[in-house]
């Protein structure tokens, strides 16, 4: 197997500029060199993979996708490394190198089943990354729990909360929690302080609660203007809040159907892409096709390209990383580097990991996408390691430098 790879002939995006036609030396799961030319500055051995774009890919940083429940037939609460093992082999096709495992509002035993599950599996080059938990729940509004199950919805607990990050060693990056749940701000402070993300999601609450609950930790907004108070013209809510407070990014589902194409125009000119972060938010069903899966001990019925329960709320979706970049294309004038910063840079940033994550940049872990100028990928490089591989650009046989 080869120890590195050249990625030649390609126009790169890097952190600081794009490059019209360059080159990528990686090692060791490492960006060794960018150029802009087609000579690493030392021979590479025999060893070495070249990836040749003559002149017709693109690189850009991998997806990191911060919000998914699951993907082929897999699912975080299955509990199990098999489970994490499906969706990193699967997330490379879409474009996404690295995810946050995101739980759904269960049992404390499923919780914990999950979390377990989490800290035992193995992170492997040439998958998607597994960066942490997304903890969705429990201390939710069951006004707004959509497709989470209302009778595990509970009280913030710090004592629970804390237990759970110990048995995961640590693993929770983010937890969406309703800020009306903790009046005082005393549960949200705390966990800001121990470096936890705080979003705040299936929620009632009104712009002023927003605003008061950014003080005491809360910066994220989870899949906004989903299972969350809407704008109207007396209190424009957690939407308007999105809008308004600066220190607040979002995360946005672009499948054309959890949010209209309209909002998602009207929220790309009000918020721009400095504070939105696309996600997927999907379910096991992606993938799959037509059917009836299970969330949660929930029947959820994909028909049309949408997932509902039975009582016709949305459950999720079967949305992948690239049809919502395209959508994002589609709906808005949203240009490449914008895609960049809202699939790449402001996730790593909001999980703390800009410094090995997010952007090509010398120094950085290799997760790399190589598209065309229709935004189809024809490699996904995870950290170093080819993980997809299109139809079209076969690789060139080892080379010499």
């Amino acid at each position: 197997m080869a120890k590195g790879l050249l990625l030649k002939n390609i126009s790169i995006y890097t952190e600081a500029k794009q490059i019209i036609s360059g080159s990528i030396t990686i090692k060791e799961e490492i960006i060794h060199e960018i150029r802009e030319d087609n000579h690493p500055s030392a021979p590479l051995g025999t060893d070495v993979q070249s990836i040749d774009g003559k002149g017709k890919l693109i690189a850009i940083p991998g997806f990191i996708d911060t919000h998914i429940h699951g993907t082929h037939g897999a699912d975080v609460m299955d509990g199990t490394t098999d489970a994490l093992e499906t969706m990193a082999l699967s997330l490379p096709a879409e474009g996404t190198t690295s995810f946050l495992a995101t739980t759904l509002t269960q049992s404390s035993e499923k919780i914990e089943q999950a979390l377990e599950s989490a800290t035992q599996f193995t992170n492997k080059p040439g998958k998607a990354e597994l960066l942490g938990v997304h903890l969705e729940g429990p201390y939710i509004c069951a006004k707004k729990a959509g497709a989470q199950p209302e009778q595990y919805i509970t009280t913030p607990s710090t004592k629970q909360f804390f237990h759970w990050q110990n048995l995961s060693n640590q693993s929770i990056n983010t937890i969406t929690l309703a800020p009306e749940k903790d009046p005082d701000g005393l549960f949200i402070h705390e966990l800001s302080t121990s470096g936890i993300n705080i979003s705040a999601g299936h929620t009632s609450a009104k712009y002023e609660e927003i605003q008061k609950a950014t003080t005491h930790g809360v910066n994220q907004l989870t899949h906004l203007c989903n299972a969350m108070s809407g704008i109207h013209h007396r209190d424009v809510g957690v939407v308007g809040a999105a809008m308004l407070l600066k220190n607040l990014k979002s995360e946005l589902i672009v499948d054309g159907e959890h949010v209209s194409p309209e909002m998602v125009e009207i929220l790309f000119k009000t918020i721009g892409p400095e504070r939105l972060m696309l996600i997927t938010d999907s379910i096991r069903a992606k993938g799959l096709g037509a059917g009836t899966y299970d969330l949660g001990g929930q029947n959820v019925t994909v028909s049309g390209g949408t997932a509902k329960l039975d009582n016709g709320s949305l459950a999720g979706s079967i949305l992948s990383m690239i049809d919502g970049v395209k959508n994002m294309v589609k709906f808005t004038d949203a240009s490449l580097q914008d895609i960049i910063q809202m699939t790449s840079v402001n996730p790593a940033k909001q999980l703390k990991l800009f410094d090995r994550k997010g952007s090509i940049s010398e120094g950085k872990d290799a997760d790399i996408l190589l598209i065309d100028e229709n935004l189809n990928i024809h490699y996904t490089i995870c950290r170093g390691k080819i993980a997809y591989q299109g139809d079209e650009f076969q690789e060139d046989d080892h080379e010499s430098f």
